[in-house]
């Protein structure tokens, strides 16, 4: 049975889409079987992987409210073993049209559950909000990953975003854990980047991964290539860093290899 993690901060830049791209990757070349999914209408996991979406016919979109078959939706990425469900603008829209749907909060869950014994972790992009496209996936996910930018406003809006975790876990979703803050954009060269990494530290302890994504320009320029930064650059920083941290995932949940 899959593991089902969200990658989740209503606040936008912090490197969610970039750790979803790269996370997945990193996971597949380390032989899990892996699915992301897309759940971000600006579609930028679905881009990062060179789809143009203007040739994409299914996407997240209709699985959630067309209810179609997600199998029909999946797409193969260049790398082995990582699979991906596609996003389109239109999921803006599914925001309005869930909002008449009985158990609202659980679609994205139903759409996933036939689709866990296929994949040892399904990653799910999540939009810079809490709407219910997000409330959908932490309802259908284990764990979440909450990057946090090495920045001075690190921890500004992380109060709204715990708040929201601990409601679901009440009414939702009971067995919805954190699996880490994820440290991002550091710098070491940079004092502010080392005391955002102990304030973090200081507030959260052991929930904070002991990976740390550093800054780096081809984590941003294997987007634009259509790659993630395995397959763009492997020597560098990014991959390093993503690579590492797919092995403390790993490392923590210890599932077995694939059989397929």
């Amino acid at each position: 049975m899959g593991k089902v993690i969200a990658i989740a901060n209503q606040k936008g830049g912090v490197g969610k889409t970039t750790t979803a791209i790269n996370l997945s990757a990193s996971l597949a070349i380390l032989e899990k079987k892996v699915l992301l999914i897309d759940a971000d209408p600006q579609a930028n996991a679905t881009s990062g992987y060179g789809f143009d979406l203007k040739k994409i016919e299914n996407t997240i979109y209709e699985c959630i409210v067309d209810r179609i078959d997600p199998e029909t939706a999946i797409l193969k990425t260049e790398v082995e073993k990582l699979e991906l469900i596609p996003s389109h603008i239109d999921l803006v829209g599914a925001e309005i049209e869930m909002l008449k749907m009985p158990n609202r909060e659980k679609v994205l869950k139903e759409v996933i559950a036939p689709l866990k014994e296929k994949y040892d972790f399904i990653i799910i992009d999540c939009s810079p909000s809490l709407g219910v496209i997000t409330v959908n996936a932490l309802t259908a996910a284990d764990s979440v990953i909450i990057p946090v930018q090495c920045e001075y406003f690190a921890l500004e809006g992380l109060g709204k975003l715990l708040n929201t975790v601990k409601l679901i876990q009440n009414k939702l979703n009971p067995e919805l854990e954190i699996e880490g803050f994820l440290l991002t954009m550091y710098d070491s060269r940079l004092n502010l980047s080392n005391q955002v990494y102990e304030e973090v530290k200081r507030h959260f302890q052991n929930m904070v991964f002991n990976t740390i994504i550093q800054r780096n320009i081809k984590l941003s320029e294997s987007q634009g290539y259509g790659k993630p930064i395995v397959l763009y650059d492997a020597a560098s920083k990014g991959a390093v860093n993503h690579l590492n941290l797919a092995q403390e995932i790993i490392d923590r949940n210890t599932i077995p290899v694939s059989a397929n």
